[in-house]
């Protein structure tokens, strides 16, 4: 399923922060993409998460497969240590601009609010083709960290003209950043291409206006996600 010799490449976020990429991860992504369009009718908005898309839960093999990747690949390099839970699912975001909630204008992290001894990281693997999609786009808050927790609480509980007026945001996907968020570095996608990185960073999917965002998986934005919640290693 995995790639037994993966090729690991690093790149530069901020303050000693990386985004790690491996090309070509699975050994064969295009049965991935026949296997999602086969269980297309199972895919549904879940509700738990602020995802703009319909979503598909895969079974805990599959997670067991990726949490052995990072495990070997990617752990030690996000200072992390025993993995403590860990999910996979199969993505789509659908949802055009107008009718993002005010949570979803903004780029967010994974988890926060963590124990000091825990940590979250995230790997996204792109199934669509190569350059008909963005990839992932990595923000460094422009405010005190006091200001963007305020934010971010009032995102999820502000209708949409409060929000816009109080903080100044216009309703839509993040793209290039804004007054609160800078954007550090934009990840390009590519057809089997995974990247990892630590789930508590702001990061967005790079979604533009006009992009035929669709729910078919041989058409739309396919990607499979990886969550694994860990330990910190000592220090």
């Amino acid at each position: 399923m995995l790639n037994p010799n993966p090729v690991v490449e690093a790149v530069p976020l901020y303050d000693g922060h990386h985004c790690w990429i491996i090309d070509d991860a699975l050994t064969e992504p295009e049965r991935w993409v026949a296997k999602a369009a086969a269980h297309r009718a199972e895919f549904a908005e879940l509700g738990v998460n602020a995802y703009p898309g319909p979503e598909l839960r895969l079974p805990d093999g599959i997670a067991a497969a990726f949490s052995d990747l990072f495990r070997d690949q990617f752990r030690h390099r996000l200072g992390l240590r025993r993995i403590q839970r860990a999910y996979t699912r199969l993505s789509m975001v659908t949802w055009p601009a107008d009718r993002l909630e005010p949570r979803q204008w903004i780029c967010h992290r994974d988890r926060f609010g963590l124990p000091a001894h825990e940590s979250a990281a995230a790997s996204v693997l792109y199934l669509f083709e190569s350059g008909r999609f963005g990839g992932t786009r990595f923000f460094r808050p422009r405010r005190p960290v006091d200001e963007i927790n305020r934010l971010v609480h009032d995102s999820g509980v502000l209708d949409a003209a409060a929000f816009q007026q109080k903080y100044g945001i216009q309703r839509g996907y993040i793209e290039d950043g804004n007054d609160w968020f800078e954007c550090v570095a934009n990840i390009p996608a590519r057809f089997n291409r995974l990247i990892c990185y630590d789930g508590t960073l702001f990061h967005s999917s790079d979604i533009r206006r006009g992009d035929p965002l669709s729910d078919d998986p041989a058409q739309g934005r396919l990607t499979l996600n990886g969550f694994f919640l860990c330990s910190r290693a000592a220090t």
